[in-house]
């Protein structure tokens, strides 16, 4: 009897090289503020690394619910990437979306947002209104720079008065050209401490959002992508994704190493050209460039190899840390010799 034909198992990558992230993963869920943009200026390697993605889909998942995707698409490309408006998931739109859930057509929400919060609102059948006298049925709030004193004021008289409450989401900063501004979740906070309620969350960490996007196609293996821990992070590991962080906005690799166990990366890079270098030189083990052994007074690095660098000491120090439990103290980060010295210098300078 001939032997049957067996098909050989075709490689994700080119022929003889490693695979990387960007051809093992069909789904790129990239968050944007402080991972593919800061303000009106792209993160390093952005534009060049997203580029030689094409591979994956690459969707755009903001937690920023102060532009349309349209407007985000425009910003986008002004800054030179390639995206559509059907590229972009917005958490006004995750909100939206829950909003409509849970009222009547017709119903009114108070908007504390922009008017793209407000038109997501109006395109799910919801009545925005502004103010407490127009009986809302509910509040959302959105991240605006406009927002102040009276807005906030209108939106506990409602929270009081029993609205449902969403936000599109809680991030406590914005990370801009200019550093870290503060975000929608500071505002949400003010409204927490007046009306002692929590809003539902419609962005990461929640799980909304990362649904919303998954439903733009059919994916085999989606990657987020981001830079804050609890939000892209915790919302991938609350999805049951992985993850990739970049080193490009709001948290550090040392925030990293000490994460607790809910908010613990898969994977971790200096920047989106981490997207193209093999797994290996970026996922969270051991290293063999690196030596790290953790006692309860101090973490004890020493070089095992000339060529190890910052990002791949941290991704060491962070598998040793995190063997220890759910969620470490953190505690002293010691060098031995002058190669390790001068990595954990650049890790500590973040």
């Amino acid at each position: 009897m001939p032997m049957s034909k067996v098909t050989p198992t075709p490689r994700i990558g080119p022929p003889n090289l490693p695979d990387t992230l960007a051809t093992s993963y069909d789904c790129l869920l990239l968050d944007l503020d402080g991972t593919v943009f800061r303000g009106a200026e792209p993160t390093a390697n952005a534009i060049e690394s997203l580029a030689a993605a094409s591979g994956a889909r690459q969707l755009y998942v903001t937690n920023n619910a102060s532009r349309s995707a349209p407007e985000v698409a425009d910003h986008l490309a002004a800054l030179g990437f390639t995206a559509a408006a059907g590229d972009v998931v917005t958490s006004a739109q995750s909100a939206a979306r829950l909003l409509a859930e849970e009222l009547n057509r017709g119903d009114a929400v108070l908007v504390v947002g922009t008017e793209a919060l407000a038109a997501e609102v109006a395109a799910v059948g919801l009545t925005p209104v502004r103010s407490f006298d127009e009986a809302p049925r509910a509040v959302v709030q959105g991240h605006s720079p406009d927002t102040g004193w009276t807005t906030l004021a209108e939106a506990a008289l409602a929270i009081r008065a029993g609205a449902y409450w969403v936000a599109a989401n809680v991030d406590a900063t914005l990370p801009t050209e200019r550093g870290l501004l503060p975000g929608n979740g500071s505002m949400v906070a003010a409204l927490r401490t007046a009306t002692d309620a929590d809003p539902v969350v419609a962005g990461k960490p929640g799980r909304a959002l990362i649904e919303d996007a998954l439903a733009r196609g059919s994916f085999a293996r989606p990657l987020v992508v981001g830079d804050r821990l609890d939000t892209d992070i915790s919302g991938a590991n609350g999805a049951g994704l992985p993850s990739l962080m970049v080193l490009t906005g709001v948290n550090s690799a040392i925030d990293a190493i000490w994460a607790d166990i809910a908010h613990r990366p898969t994977f971790l890079g200096a920047d989106l050209s981490a997207l193209h270098l093999p797994q290996a030189d970026v996922r969270i083990e051991p290293k063999p460039s690196w030596q790290v052994s953790v006692s309860s007074d101090e973490v004890s690095v020493t070089a095992g190899d000339p060529t190890g660098s910052s990002v791949s000491l941290a991704q060491a120090v962070a598998a040793a840390v995190w063997a220890t439990g759910p969620a470490p103290d953190a505690r002293p980060i010691v060098a031995t010799g002058d190669l390790a010295e001068r990595a954990v210098q650049q890790l500590s300078a973040g």
